[in-house]
Order: C-alpha cells, then sequence, then structure tokens
C-alpha cells in the first residue's frame, strides 16, 4: 500500500475536520459535544503541525506527527459505531461515511491498525 502524500492528507483530515465540527453543532447531548470535540482537539493539534512544514514538502510521504492522533483510532471506531445516534443530520451523516473511510486509511497506513 502505498503511503499518502502530506497534501492529500491535510485535505482529508481538513474534510474531517470541517464535519466534525458540523456535527459538533447539530449534536444535541453533551456527551456526544464532548466525544466529538475531543476527537476534533486531536486532528487540529495534527493539522496545526503540518500547516508548520513547507508548502514544498507535501508531496513527500505523510507521517504521523503528534501523539494525539496515533490514540485517536479508538475514538474514531466508537464514533463510527453510533455515528446514527450521534450525526443528526443526514448530509453530515453520509459525508461523514465518506470520509472516515479515506482517514482510517490514511492511518491504517501509518500505525498498522484497524
Amino acid at each position: 500500500m502505498s503511503q499518502t502524500s502530506v497534501a492529500d492528507t491535510l485535505r482529508e483530515y481538513l474534510s474531517l475536520l470541517e464535519l466534525l465540527d458540523d456535527a459538533y453543532w447539530e449534536a444535541s447531548s453533551i456527551q456526544h459535544k464532548d466525544m466529538l470535540y475531543d476527537i476534533i482537539s486531536i486532528f487540529s493539534q495534527e493539522v496545526s503541525e503540518i500547516n508548520k512544514l513547507s508548502i514544498q514538502d507535501h508531496h513527500y510521504p505523510y507521517e504521523v506527527i503528534t501523539e494525539g492522533i496515533r490514540r485517536v483510532v479508538p475514538k474514531l471506531e466508537r464514533l463510527d459505531e453510533s455515528r446514527e445516534e450521534v450525526i443528526q443530520r443526514t448530509q453530515t451523516l453520509t459525508d461523514f461515511r465518506d470520509i472516515l473511510s479515506s482517514v482510517h486509511g490514511i492511518l491504517e497506513g501509518q500505525l498498522g491498525t484497524l
């Protein structure tokens, strides 16, 4: 399996962050908001670190930077299992399924888990 480039990873993470932000504001319970906020924080830290790289380095294969991203997989799996309950809006739910598959592929390539 070929590694995803930094640019492609950044694009996928930003798409996920946008969907998680939508899901956060659409969530009806504090527990769901807390779960979403935790995942948003982890990906925001990783994106922040990626953004520190030179734009000229964006064609290189992506490598995990922050420790939090190494521990996010179980949280994403929990969210995926309860997505019908957590994510209320149909469009957000549909888009989430698509982007989560891409993000899982990236993380699996990096962490060798899933």
